[in-house]
């Protein structure tokens, strides 16, 4: 199978459905959330992103889509909650386009964006210390762990590119 190019853009209010393709998956949220998000879960968190992404034009929660057309899943770059001198990068992919690249074209553009917006600030990727091809992608990238733990009941790594890394 060919990969194709993503394209992303923002979520708007009518792309709710889309969104809940990638929530209400097991398999897609078990280094997310645990499990697939109920209907109001998935509700909750698809009008946080919403919020999220009124606050910047740059910043926000994407939906990317391959040249075909074919929704593929979401990103995000936005400012860490916890500490706005950093930003955070995120990606989550419909399982039947896991292992074809399609991760690798949206950190490379999810980091060119922070280039973009953000060049001294450093960024944030948090995932689930069992997700493999997560960490693998972020090393990849120049990211660096310095956290393994447990936030928000959930098992946590947390892995930082620094602004000044030659690869950004």
């Amino acid at each position: 199978m060919k990969k194709s190019k993503i394209v992303y853009s923002k979520y708007t209010s009518s792309d709710f459905g889309s969104f809940e393709t990638l929530v209400y998956n097991d398999d897609v949220m078990r280094y997310i959330s645990g499990s697939a998000l109920t209907t109001p879960q998935a509700r909750d968190k698809f009008d946080s992103i919403l919020a999220i992404n009124d606050q910047e034009e740059l910043l926000g929660y994407f939906k990317v889509y391959n040249s075909d057309k074919e929704f593929l899943g979401d990103c995000k770059l936005e400012r860490c909650k916890y500490d706005s001198r950093k930003l955070e990068i995120g990606y989550i992919l419909k399982k039947s386009y896991w292992g074809q690249g399609y991760g690798t074209q949206i950190c490379a553009a999810m980091l060119a964006l922070a280039k973009k917006v953000s060049p001294e600030k450093d960024i944030l990727g948090i995932i689930d210390p069992d997700n493999i091809a997560s960490k693998k992608l972020l090393e990849k990238f120049g990211f660096e762990s310095y956290f393994i733990g447990v936030e928000d009941n959930l098992p946590t790594e947390k892995l930082i590119l620094k602004a000044h890394s030659s690869d950004r």
